[in-house]
């Protein structure tokens, strides 16, 4: 089970929630040096200690992180700032 999970529904085209998710990637790469990969619409990173993907459907856009032991006290701090991020590039909730 995800530590930090967030759902955003947006009114992006596939190609353009790509295009914002590949913007977060390398935000996350250059950031917090964390590797990232595609796998079709989704999205997989990694860096030690946190692991996660973010899924692109039609509408929708859902981040899963699984945080390890030392992570875990920040997972608020964390959601926050993920929080924004995914408002940023997807657009705020509804």
């Amino acid at each position: 089970m995800a530590d930090i999970s967030i759902r955003r529904e947006h009114r992006l085209s596939l190609q353009q929630s790509k295009d914002a998710a590949q913007q977060i990637a390398e935000k996350m790469a250059g950031e917090f040096d964390m590797t990232t990969q595609w796998n079709g619409d989704v999205l997989s990173f990694r860096r030690s200690g946190v692991a996660g993907t973010l899924a692109l459907r039609e509408n929708e856009a859902q981040i899963d992180i699984t945080l390890d032991f030392l992570f875990k006290a920040f997972a608020a701090t964390l959601e926050e700032k993920i929080a924004r991020n995914m408002d940023k590039f997807f657009g705020a909730p509804a």
